[in-house]
C-alpha cells in the first residue's frame, strides 16, 4: 500500500487501523480506531469514545450551562453525512 497522498481520501486511507478524531454535526466528537471507510466517509470505528456537548439555559439565572456527556462504544458505524472533520486524535495536555 502506497504512503503518498494524491487525493483527499488518501489521508483517511493512511489512518486505517489507527486512532482518529471525528467531529460530527450536533456537537458530537468521536475518538476511535478506524477499521473501514468508503468514499462517502461512512466509517466503522472501534474502541470509540464519544463526547456530546449540549448547551442549556439555566431557568433561574438565564445563564448558558454547557453539559458534556461521554460514553464508550465497542464498535460504531458513522454515517458520512454527519462528518465535519477527520484528523489524528487531538492531544490533551
Amino acid at each position: 500500500m502506497s504512503s503518498s497522498v494524491d487525493e483527499p481520501l488518501d489521508l483517511i486511507r493512511l489512518s486505517l487501523e489507527e486512532r482518529i478524531y471525528v467531529k460530527c454535526r450536533g456537537e458530537r466528537e468521536l475518538r476511535g480506531k478506524l477499521h473501514a471507510f468508503d468514499r462517502h466517509l461512512n466509517m466503522i470505528l472501534g474502541e470509540v469514545e464519544e463526547t456530546v456537548t449540549t448547551p442549556e439555559i439555566d431557568e433561574e439565572t438565564d445563564e448558558e450551562i454547557i453539559r458534556t456527556s461521554r460514553r464508550t462504544v465497542e464498535m460504531l458505524f458513522v454515517r458520512g453525512d454527519v462528518v465535519i472533520l477527520v484528523s489524528p486524535p487531538l492531544r490533551t495536555a
